[in-house]
């Protein structure tokens, strides 16, 4: 294979894994995010997520394996993995090298996070924020087609995802800390409670309605 295929497949490999990564990420806050209060989302939801993460460390392996194949600038394992070590544009690739550490942080947190305490995985876990700024950073300065609409319209579009998923698990966790007002309902004694009164029959006196029989006979003589 030529250099100039080596190089085609570092660009690929890159942009597929700034794609996976995003995914991963916004898959996550969506698992995360409750818009609705419907029943919970399957198991293989969150498998998902973990698939993305690391299918996005292969393709971060392949993206390496291109540059280092690639003769025309001659990257070197100092340059793959050691910040601004790269003569060749060193802060924009110094912006790649982190966002490799971040993924490998957070991808060997996952796999031991039944052994590790809940706060370290959950602090470690929240890194993932800072990869998809700084994968994208490196994208865009470092990347050959950083000039495409497409790309550009993606990864806007993929920001503004991420900014309105965030915000909304931010809210929700802010609702869910509220404590939820309860009013109880005092005790009623029964005895204080005074029956109500009966309200007055109208007793209807036939004798008042009708007249007496002395003075129906004495009318009619």
């Amino acid at each position: 294979m030529s250099s100039q295929t080596w190089w085609y497949v570092a660009r690929a490999s890159g942009i597929v894994a700034w794609a996976l990564v995003s995914a991963s990420v916004v898959f996550g806050l969506w698992v995360s995010v409750r818009l609705t209060r419907k029943r919970p989302r399957p198991a293989w939801t969150l498998d998902i997520h973990r698939f993305l993460g690391g299918l996005s460390v292969v393709f971060v392996g392949v993206h390496l394996a291109g540059l280092a194949a690639d003769s025309y600038i001659g990257f070197g394992p100092s340059e793959l993995f050691v910040p601004f070590a790269s003569a060749w544009k060193p802060a924009a690739v110094a912006w790649g090298i982190v966002g490799l550490y971040l993924l490998l942080a957070i991808e060997v947190t996952s796999l031991l996070m039944r052994r590790l305490p809940r706060r370290f995985w959950h602090a470690v876990h929240l890194t993932s924020f800072g990869l998809f700024i700084v994968a994208t950073v490196h994208m865009f300065s470092a990347g050959t087609d950083s000039g495409s609409s497409i790309l550009q319209w993606s990864a806007l579009g993929v920001t503004g995802l991420v900014v309105f998923l965030t915000a909304a698990r931010v809210l929700g966790a802010r609702n869910a800390r509220r404590p939820t007002a309860r009013v109880a309902a005092a005790p009623v004694d029964a005895s204080s409670v005074a029956a109500p009164e009966p309200e007055p029959v109208a007793a209807v006196s036939w004798a008042e309605d009708r007249p007496s029989r002395t003075a129906v006979a004495t009318r009619q003589r």
